[in-house]
């Protein structure tokens, strides 16, 4: 009899590690698990901002890290593998579960001047996510918008692990508004030299 619960010991515990293996393959955009199989989308957004500045100037804050060379100061978010003629293929880096570990995830990333800039995952957490950030202007004033679809596979345990994602993924896009809104503001200012 010992020896049975050893052996179902140790099935339990390989079990749990390939179970956390798998967790942190997920979580880190290591692995995507891309079967269709019971594939679940989900919108992310929609949101928008108010910028104090011309959408040319919001749309060049947004290109500048992609098209042009990445700030040092963004080397910990964002890494750029190819750069084409309004495309780029770029790693971007997310904190997760407190800092713990960090989600990686490959996207290309498309830019139609002057009102938008596409993205389609290629690697993350999971199989698919398109975004758009969207631009109009009026009296000087823009509009950044934000819309986007999460798939996920697997029926209730996808759409479960989708909604953990959106969560993080969203909060994410909304510091970067944010930060994209305090420079655009910044340079559209009479002073900005």
């Amino acid at each position: 009899m010992p020896r049975r619960r050893s052996v179902a010991a140790l099935s339990a515990a390989a079990g749990g590690g390939l179970a956390g293996l798998g967790y942190y393959l997920t979580v880190t955009g290591k692995m995507t698990t891309d079967t269709g199989w019971g594939r679940r989308m989900r919108p992310l957004g929609p949101f928008s901002i108010q910028v104090n500045a011309p959408a040319a100037t919001v749309f060049d804050v947004i290109a500048a890290p992609y098209l042009d060379r990445t700030p040092r100061a963004m080397a910990g978010k964002l890494h750029v593998l190819e750069r084409g003629t309004g495309m780029v293929l770029a790693e971007h880096y997310t904190p997760v579960l407190g800092g713990r570990l960090t989600a990686t995830t490959l996207e290309t990333v498309t830019f139609r001047r002057p009102d938008q800039v596409r993205f389609r995952l290629v690697r993350g957490p999971v199989p698919v996510v398109t975004e758009k950030f969207g631009l109009t202007e009026r009296d000087g004033v823009s509009t950044l918008a934000y819309d986007g679809e999460l798939g996920t596979d697997f029926w209730s345990a996808g759409l479960w692990w989708g909604g953990q994602v959106a969560a993080i993924w969203e909060a994410a896009v909304r510091t970067s508004f944010e930060n994209i809104k305090a420079e655009a503001e910044r340079r559209a200012r009479p002073d900005h030299g």
